[in-house]
């Protein structure tokens, strides 16, 4: 059985920072592309970052590049996503997602999910 467990979701000021996790088990995490995407209220998921699995390709959304930083230890089965200069509209529920053949903004290829962790930035 598949889980990807997201966990370092708080609540943070706008300017800070905060570094999520995502711990995968049951998968074939050093031969599967991951993922992030985020919801926030009343709006669709919407792609954050994506890694290929030998890290030699990130893919980030516009709205988070030069803010945010995706990286993955293969050996600890952990993806990580590091947030700084949080802004307000950062705000959502953060999904990790795995299984993919590539780092790609389509959650449709993606074919497995955490079950989201709650990123808040204060104004």
């Amino acid at each position: 059985q598949v889980q990807l467990v997201e966990s370092g979701g708080g609540l943070v000021q706008a300017g800070g920072s905060l570094r999520l996790s995502c711990k995968a088990s049951g998968l074939s995490f050093s031969g599967s592309a991951m993922g992030w995407f985020r919801q926030a209220p009343g709006k669709e998921r919407e792609f954050v970052a994506a890694i290929t699995w030998g890290a030699t390709y990130t893919n980030y959304a516009d709205s988070v590049k030069g803010r945010f930083t995706l990286s993955r230890d293969n050996a600890k089965n952990t993806l990580y996503l590091q947030m700084n200069s949080l802004k307000p509209e950062d705000t959502a529920v953060y999904y990790c997602a795995g299984g993919s053949g590539r780092a790609t903004a389509s959650a449709r290829q993606y074919n497995y999910w955490g079950q989201g962790t709650q990123v808040t930035v204060s104004s």
